[in-house]
């Protein structure tokens, strides 16, 4: 913590703006990673538990009752509202083919749903690629207003130049714990995202070729 102190009294403006940079990026690093990691464990189980579900409902609109409890993320249930909505009459929609129809409406609906899945992933994956090098750039602004300082004050012994040089190295090792829960974090995500995406577009097909094959029935006389 002295170390620190010392660097930050001999800093200037620019590196007290990088080590500030630093510190933002990581408290909204670690933020987005604590939310994620709740929402991404939430998402995962609520899929599987409300397919099971729907599946195992007497009706359609029981299935749909079953997953206003269940689908807590509302990532199943939009599939199942795009599968029962008609479109106006009038419109090309309902003039087109019912089967490109059905499938339109699931895309949009599935869209629609894993969009909050993928929020923050930009964040982490800008702070994985950038924070090495605001730390880098740091520790070499720190050295050369370290030397600057050096060169004026008329006298240079070791003692002198590698205490403020070391420093300056925070910076660097800064950067690096800043990125590097950022990188894992969206990685492990992004795992979890495809797995709750492969999930969805399982149940959506299944929901298509159903309510197809439910139309193409013949009724009973």
């Amino acid at each position: 913590m002295d170390g620190l102190a010392r660097f930050w009294d001999a800093s200037d403006a620019i590196g007290r703006t990088v080590a500030l940079l630093l510190l933002a990026m990581s408290v909204a690093g670690w933020v987005v990673i604590l939310w994620k990691a709740w929402v991404l464990k939430r998402a995962g189980r609520d899929v599987e538990r409300s397919v099971a579900a729907f599946w195992g409902a007497a009706s359609f609109r029981d299935g749909q009752s079953r997953l206003r409890a269940l689908d807590r993320e509302r990532l199943v249930e939009p599939l199942v509202l795009a599968a029962a909505h008609t479109p106006a009459e009038g419109t090309l929609a309902r003039e087109g083919d019912a089967g490109a129809q059905l499938t339109r409406q699931l895309r949009d609906a599935l869209h629609q749903a894993l969009a909050p899945l993928h929020s923050g992933q930009v964040l982490l994956a800008s702070i994985g690629s950038t924070a090495p090098f605001i730390g880098l750039f740091g520790t070499v602004w720190g050295i050369y207003h370290a030397l600057m300082s050096i060169a004026a004050a008329g006298s240079v012994t070791i003692d002198k130049v590698s205490g403020p040089v070391g420093e300056a190295l925070v910076m660097t090792a800064a950067g690096l714990a800043v990125a590097i829960p950022a990188v894992l974090a969206y990685n492990v995500f992004g795992q979890r995202i495809a797995a709750c995406e492969a999930a969805l577009e399982g149940f959506a097909h299944d929901l298509r070729e159903w309510v197809l094959g439910r139309a193409a029935a013949p009724v009973a006389g």
